[in-house]
């Protein structure tokens, strides 16, 4: 092939898949994590880089013409009225005193829960679980706002950076606390309480999909468990479903295998048949 016949096959593959004539209003992923940058500097000036060497209000007025932009671009993108999208940054803005209230509380979760924590100012400048925690409080508020695309962009960078994985769309109760975190998957439509732990490789996943009439899964519906207040879960368990309700103030060991629910005060662990008693 040469090159002329390349380029019309690239042009052609995925006709009627991939719309293609919307690519001019793509968010920008740079933007989104210069974004990201920019918004954790206001909340904790001096540990993250962003806004150095402006005040609180000039920043706020930087990142609302960034953020702005993005949101605007987000939904020319699906084709729904931009005209919302000075509306959805302000909301999204107020929202910034509220986040940064819900960070400190996962912040002394940190602390106090890691021992090797010797600071809380460690927490913010060394955690992945921080980082991401952080970030997905952010995306949480657009998700919750209705901006497209934005705060999957946002979660999926930090899952890039850190290997942990949590969807915008996840309700996450005070003081949440993640310990090493790499490979954590949080599901959509998981509800976790307060004081709750997660350690590395955890996931609230989906057990199964519900297709529709044409075989294709069913969207808008309950994929992943609820996790109540004070449970603490170890590393590399797997709760799937729906329909699965972990109690509050229960205990799930590490590697446990879950799709069905747990009363509260119970303790579910992993025995190998062929251990010895």
């Amino acid at each position: 092939m040469n090159v002329n016949e390349i380029a019309t096959a690239l042009t052609k593959e995925g006709e009627g898949m991939i719309k293609a004539d919307n690519c001019a209003f793509v968010p920008s992923r740079d933007a989104v994590a210069e974004i990201i940058s920019d918004l954790q500097s206001l909340m904790f000036p001096g540990f993250f880089k962003g806004m150095t060497g402006h005040t609180v209000s000039e920043g706020l007025a930087l990142v609302r013409a960034k953020l702005g932009a993005q949101i605007e671009r987000a939904y020319a993108f699906v084709g729904e009225d931009t005209s919302m999208s000075a509306d959805a940054c302000d909301k999204f803005l107020a929202t910034l005193p509220k986040i940064k209230a819900l960070l400190l509380k996962d912040i002394e979760a940190l602390y106090l829960g890691d021992p090797a924590a010797k600071c809380r100012e460690e927490v913010l400048l060394c955690y992945p679980g921080f980082y991401a925690i952080s970030v997905y409080r952010m995306a949480h508020e657009l998700y919750l706002i209705g901006v497209p695309l934005l705060s999957r962009m946002m979660t999926e960078y930090a899952h890039g950076k850190t290997g942990i994985d949590i969807h915008a769309g996840a309700t996450i109760g005070e003081y949440f606390f993640i310990d090493h975190g790499t490979g954590i998957v949080i599901g959509e439509t998981t509800v976790i309480g307060n004081n709750v732990k997660l350690y590395q490789g955890v996931t609230l996943g989906a057990k199964s999909f519900e297709l529709d009439e044409n075989g294709n899964p069913v969207k808008d519906i309950k994929r992943h468990p609820n996790i109540g207040n004070n449970v603490v879960i170890y590393a590399n368990a797997t709760i799937l479903g729906g329909r699965t309700y972990i109690g509050d103030n229960c205990t799930i060991g590490a590697s446990v295998w879950l799709t069905r629910s747990v009363e509260a005060g119970r303790t579910v662990y992993y025995e190998p048949s062929d251990s010895k008693k």
